[in-house]
């Protein structure tokens, strides 16, 4: 079954479940919701959520995912066991963007992505969004509905990266565990979005993303923004590896080791990704 056979079949289920608009919905992650239905996401990480190393049982843990999209994560650490805080944007208005970019030309960005101009035609006809339509299709109502088709308890956190706090989280005691994925290459700040997240661990960080290309060494970040003002693709920052694990031991983590690599392929395209993952820890092993 292609992608796009895969999507359809999907839409049809997910309106005769009572998903009326169900594809105006863009799904970050392929999540299993059981009966046979499970959201076409870009990125399907089922069948390599083992290459991070989580622990099969995690009962009596409290987790934050930060950055939650559709939410997979979110609910695998929900599955094993532990208590978990989604923490996801208060408005798309609130992600990072480039001094002298407005915020429209970020918005129309964000909906190109989701809806790539060559979907246009007879068979697909697009539906002008507004802000408040990409804000849900994109992140809330993904997330939603998967929340209430799992019967989920995974508890929602609305905050950016650099203002979360423990107090936000209504996790005071602080968090066994914080993933990060693909949200540092979003951020103008990358040390500072670590920074706020530091405190909020009280035992381990496991972070997966994207390495420059080229050497690790010596710590250095790579700027991938580009030159052209009116082309921003919302990203803006590759730390190379010796920079994120001195960056995080510096931020108090006694221990960071690199434990892997994830590899997948994007659907559609087929573009091959690789995310090191990096594990680290408040207190030595």
């Amino acid at each position: 079954m292609t992608f796009l056979q895969e999507q359809e079949q999907f839409n049809a289920a997910a309106k005769a479940d009572g998903l009326a608009d169900a594809e105006r919905y863009y799904w970050y992650h392929a999540v299993n919701l059981g009966n046979g239905l499970v959201t076409p996401g870009i990125y399907d990480y089922r069948e390599t959520v083992s290459a991070f190393g989580f622990p099969e049982d995690m009962s009596g843990l409290t987790v934050l995912d930060v950055g939650s999209a559709t939410g997979f994560f979110a609910f695998e650490f929900e599955r094993r066991g532990a208590r978990v805080v989604s923490m996801e944007l208060p408005s798309l208005r609130d992600l990072d963007r480039f001094p002298g970019q407005d915020v429209d030309s970020s918005l129309r960005k964000i909906e190109n992505m989701m809806f790539p101009e060559t979907l246009n035609s007879p068979e697909f006809k697009r539906t002008p969004y507004t802000e408040r339509d990409l804000y849900w299709y994109l992140l809330e109502g993904p997330f939603r509905y998967c929340r209430e088709k799992l019967g989920s308890r995974v508890e929602r956190c609305y905050s950016t990266v650099y203002d979360i706090t423990l107090e936000r989280t209504g996790v005071r005691e602080g968090f066994d565990l914080v993933f990060i994925g693909d949200v540092l290459i979003h951020t103008l700040y990358p040390l500072k979005a670590l920074a706020a997240l530091a405190p909020l661990c009280r035992g381990e960080l496991v972070f997966a993303g994207v390495l420059p290309e080229g050497p690790q060494e010596p710590p250095a970040m790579v700027y991938i923004g580009g030159s052209d003002p009116a082309n921003d693709e919302v990203a803006w920052w590759h730390p190379n590896l010796s920079c994120l694990m001195q960056m995080l031991q510096k931020l108090g983590f006694a221990s960071v080791d690199q434990v892997g690599f994830h590899k997948g392929a994007l659907r559609p395209s087929g573009y091959q990704f690789e995310r090191v993952i990096l594990r680290a820890n408040k207190t030595r092993p």
